[in-house]
């Protein structure tokens, strides 16, 4: 029997999984808000009283980076430790996944209603493959082929220098430069990073913000699912909105590239993550595509790379159960 885990900054997905049924069909699944509790032990325990039965394997993919089987949970104030785990919760054996690492485990497991695509492109046979998930904040991860099997592995590419690519993306990257200390990618590619950009218009002039808009925003403690869902409206068109999302899509796309050209992703690159199913049209406008394939000399390769979106919104959750199943479960 094993606990499998999707630790987010805004939820977490907890469930149970047997070696004959697979890591797509769980046995008892519960999602809990992951704020309202002090540490992962008090959810787990709680989980585990709901459904009554005895573990001795768990694996959990986590958001953040994962160092000597440690994690601090990056937009949530936990800090995961295996070894504690396995004493509290009387578990023998507990790994811990960066939560991209989880999600490209699971990869390889997709099927066609798994996935949307942006670029049907020719992936290379046992080509590399690339994952970057904008959600609360912004992950990326890759797989490479060992001979025999894909091989995940985590990244904190998301973390890395944002590098403006237009006079907008400049003047935005500056303004944010007298806010933080530094300006990553996921401060302007991800669920935190949308108000950003979206401020930066509203301040600079972009345009107006509308009367009935304020009082959404007003009205809500994450800005960024309303000013995804009003750049999509087609009666009621609010130009701040809809030119943050754009930006926000063209950096995606930029970023997406860069992460394919840095890891040589010639197999296709996944779009994991919460925002890009709910913002399925846009990316499907081109403006992805075309930010993806600026690169100059390489822009011809970057456009014969598959690319496609995630649409399970269980990826994490699959990918952590098939590392347990797989490598705890005794598989080579």
């Amino acid at each position: 029997m094993l606990l499998a885990g999707d630790i987010g900054g805004t939820k977490t997905i907890l469930a149970l999984f047997a070696h004959e049924k697979g890591p797509r069909d769980p046995l008892a699944e519960e999602t809990y808000p992951s704020r309202e509790y002090g540490s992962l032990e008090d959810m787990v325990e709680e989980f585990l009283k709901e459904v009554d039965r005895e573990v001795d394997q768990a694996s959990f993919g986590v958001a953040g980076p994962v160092v000597n089987r440690r994690v601090e949970v990056t937009n949530l104030p936990w800090v995961i430790d295996e070894k504690k785990l396995e004493k509290e919760l009387d578990i023998s054996s507990i790994h811990l996944l960066n939560d991209l690492e989880a999600v490209s485990n699971a990869v390889p497991l997709l099927e066609g209603d798994d996935l949307q695509p942006l670029n049907p492109g020719t992936p290379a046979p046992e080509g590399t493959l690339a994952v970057i998930a904008p959600g609360t904040g912004l992950g990326e991860g890759f797989l490479t082929w060992d001979g025999s099997r894909y091989r995940a592995h985590s990244s904190e590419g998301g973390h890395t220098d944002f590098g403006p690519t237009s006079g907008l993306e400049l003047d935005l990257l500056r303004y944010l430069q007298e806010r933080y200390d530094r300006v990553s990618y996921e401060r302007v590619c991800s669920g935190i990073g949308i108000p950003n950009i979206y401020e930066f218009l509203k301040e600079t002039g972009y345009a107006e913000e509308p009367a009935w808009l304020t009082e959404k925003l007003v009205a809500v403690e994450d800005p960024t699912p309303v000013i995804a869902s009003v750049a999509m409206e087609d009666d009621r068109p609010c130009q701040l909105c809809v030119k943050t999302m754009h930006t926000f899509v063209s950096i995606l796309g930029a970023e997406a590239g860069n992460l394919a050209l840095k890891v040589m992703a010639t197999g296709g690159v996944y779009l994991s993550g919460g925002i890009p199913p709910r913002v399925l049209s846009l990316l499907e406008e081109g403006r992805f595509q075309d930010s993806f394939q600026d690169k100059g000399r390489f822009s011809d390769l970057l456009s014969e790379i598959p690319v496609h979106v995630i649409l399970n919104p269980k990826v994490a959750l699959m990918g952590a159960a098939c590392y347990g199943l797989t490598y705890l479960g005794g598989e080579s």
